[in-house]
């Protein structure tokens, strides 16, 4: 997974789009004008613009500044272009004594290095630019070059000084309030554990980052959040929570076009299916992020990647391919000398060989992999056992601190004390205690307000726990199944494996799966949105007949399945005041429930009757009917009762429970009498238009 790099903005490998919005940025405002030309030829053109305009270059830092800016924004796209702007960066502000520009592009110069595998020139630079920005006391910069130099500590396996310089580096955005900063650190040291397979620990700080995300209010880092979530989901073999992770990060990025992140996540995604041996999906998402590949520079992301491909191949019993990607995963992580990207090429060259019998070669991967393996596998309880100590010693001196600071702090607060007690004796005791007893008043008022909104609060919050229990109960239940047997189906027919005639004999049972699900989506879309924002009742004058006409049509075809006769003795002038979306769903969902619990030829009948100010509306049955428990049971908020029809028809246990909301938001009632075998009648009340006639004079 990607640690994040950059001290500005989110940190993200790179952003093609970020480019084209800096270049356009420039020509707009520096030089309208040349707004035709490429954005190679833009960047290139702004450049020689200044170095014409300009007489001492070293003395210009907007000059400088927007060298190591653009620099910055061709690190994955052109390297080599990113080391020449930085090293003539820096050698102007060297020559015109400009220190923050010699520590900015210092740090430029250090991720070249870094991408390249030239860990310690990367280090090298990193604490050389460290120790301006700490002698500028620039600490967001500070923070930056600290969360690369622990991030390159990393690529060497020197994982307690990574996080020696992570907790180094909390402390002082800590000190500034700079929330991105701290979400991207406890990110990368979440990222730091979850290398060391020490998932619990890394979800621990996934929730620190989660909690900040949702202060920070930005999706695009949220999204991030969510790829890797997903990433550490698919290595414990959560696989759904995986999926769920990664498919809302891909959303994002590619509503927001971020191409470097949503090649990353689609590696993701390839690699939960191939974890789980589905290996056509595998190699689809695969391809996905490779074709974005294609623009980028970023080899350690890509190691991966090959992998995965040459994995999914290899699982498909394409050898050759399999062999081509993994023999150029294992050049990449030889070039950046990446020990773990060499081992896993390793392994899979050592599987491939294998099956194709070239036992020579397999051996020898093997005993590729076997070096690394153990040298790393010396190394990893050590590292496991490094990483924790050094936290608990940071903890410890960290705590310590705090203790020495609270000892001064009380020693002062007791002179200060002291102080005040002398001043109130000599001003009296009257006048203060006057003042205490209207502040401890107003204090207590404060406090029990605020006690009440925690306990409102408290109460929303589990009204949403309970909301999304429902939701993902329904969702798991009654959908996935029919989904997943669509799935199969198709996935049978798409193989080759299922014959057309026989697919052909498939199609009903796949049309009733449809509209199931279809029924199941427009009451879980209704129950959600009245659960999630609040339904928002619009009454108005209906015709409770048409409503009702309506909905037999919409469900003839259902209950002509089963021979089963629908008739509507709704007057056509009842005439009711409520909301026609909502009185929509109740009729619509109690017709469905009388066709599912009535057996072949029966008779369904819809009634109206005036009652004082109401209308009281019937939908009875000759189905199966109820007993008593389950009668207690149906309208309960709590209740997720998912039965089956006559026909073994399936339910979402939604229905009613939505039933029930919609006819009490609508001023009626809702309530049902049935016996076992002898039918049910469903009655609800909804307001009747009383005509109002005025007085003659």
């Amino acid at each position: 997974m990607p640690l994040n790099l950059t001290y500005n903005t989110r940190p993200i490998p790179n952003r093609i789009f970020s480019i084209i919005c800096i270049v356009l940025f420039f020509l707009l405002t520096s030089q309208p004008s040349f707004s035709q030309y490429s954005s190679k030829d833009s960047l290139s053109f702004v450049i020689s613009k200044h170095r014409k305009k300009a007489k001492n270059l070293h003395s210009d830092t907007t000059y400088i500044n927007t060298l190591i800016r653009l620099g910055g924004t061709l690190r994955f796209v052109k390297t080599d272009s990113l080391l020449s702007l930085s090293e003539e960066a820096l050698a102007l502000s060297k020559k015109g004594n400009y220190p923050l520009g010699i520590s900015r592009a210092m740090n430029n110069i250090g991720d070249h290095f870094s991408d390249n595998g030239n860990t310690v020139r990367a280090i090298t630079y990193y604490r050389e630019a460290l120790s301006l920005a700490d002698s500028l006391k620039n600490i967001k910069l500070s923070t930056a070059l600290l969360n690369d130099l622990a991030t390159e500590y990393s690529y060497t396996g020197n994982y307690a000084k990574a996080l020696e310089s992570y907790l180094l580096a909390i402390d002082k955005a800590s000190d500034i309030s700079d929330n991105k900063m701290l979400s991207i650190l406890n990110e990368n040291i979440a990222n730091l554990y979850a290398a060391q397979k020490e998932f619990e620990q890394a979800l621990d700080f996934y929730k620190i980052v989660k909690q900040l995300n949702k202060d920070i209010g930005d999706e695009i880092f949220s999204a991030e959040t969510m790829g890797n979530i997903a990433s550490i989901h698919a290595d414990m073999g959560n696989f759904d929570y995986a999926m769920y992770n990664v498919n809302q990060s891909i959303a994002i990025f590619e509503k927001k076009e971020i191409y470097d992140w949503l090649a990353y996540v689609y590696g993701v995604k390839g690699e939960i299916y191939l974890k789980q041996n589905k290996f056509k999906w595998a190699l689809y998402w695969f391809d996905q992020s490779n074709i974005l590949h294609e623009n980028l520079q970023d080899e350690r992301g890509k190691i991966d990647l090959l992998k995965g491909m040459a994995k999914a191949h290899l699982g498909l019993e394409n050898y050759t391919v399999a062999n081509t990607y993994a023999l150029e995963g294992f050049e990449v992580s030889k070039k950046i000398k990446s020990l773990e990207g060499q081992m896993n090429c390793a392994e899979v060259l050592y599987e491939l060989n294998k099956n194709k019998q070239d036992f020579e070669r397999a051996l020898g991967y093997h005993e590729t992999f076997q070096k690394i393996s153990d040298s790393l596998s010396r190394d990893e309880n050590k590292r496991s056992l490094t990483l924790l100590k050094t936290k608990l010693n940071y903890d410890q001196q960290k705590k310590e601190l705090i203790a020495k600071n609270e000892k001064t702090l009380a020693k002062q607060r007791n002179y200060i004390t002291a102080s005040i007690i002398i001043l109130l004796i000599l001003l009296g005791t009257t006048i203060p205690l006057y003042f205490n007893q209207k502040k401890q008043k107003k204090l207590n008022k404060l406090l029990k307000s605020k006690t009440e909104i925690l306990k409102d609060r408290e109460k929303e919050l589990n009204e949403i726990n309970k909301t999304k229990d429902k939701l993902f109960s329904i969702i798991g239940h009654d959908l996935r199944g029919p989904i997943g047997a669509l799935q199969g189906i198709l996935k049978l027919f798409s193989n080759g494996d299922l014959a057309k005639d026989d697919f052909i004999g498939f199609v009903p049972k796949l049309k009733t799966d449809v509209d199931h699900i279809l029924f199941t989506l427009n009451n879980l879309l209704s129950w959600g949105h009245a659960q999630m924002n609040g339904t928002v009742t619009r009454p108005k004058i209906n015709s409770i007949h048409k409503l009702v006409e309506r909905n037999i049509q919409f469900l003839s075809e259902l209950a002509a399945v089963k021979s089963i006769k629908i008739i509507n003795q709704v007057t056509e002038n009842a005439m009711g005041y409520f909301d026609e979306n909502h009185i929509d769903i109740v009729i619509r969902n109690l017709i469905s429930n009388a066709i599912k619990f009535t057996p072949e030829n029966g008779l369904i009948t819809i009634e109206a009757e005036e009652n004082k100010a109401v209308w009281n509306i019937r939908v009875r049955d000759t189905g199966i009917g109820m007993d008593n428990d389950v009668m207690q049971k149906i309208f309960s908020d709590n209740s997720n009762i998912t039965t089956y029809g006559t026909n073994n028809e399936k339910g979402t246990g939604l229905g009613l429970s939505l039933c029930k909301e919609m006819v009490l938001k609508n001023k009626g009632e809702i309530w049902v009498e049935s016996l076992p075998k002898k039918g049910s009648t469903f009655y609800f009340t909804i307001p009747r238009v009383v005509k109002k006639y005025k007085k003659a004079s």
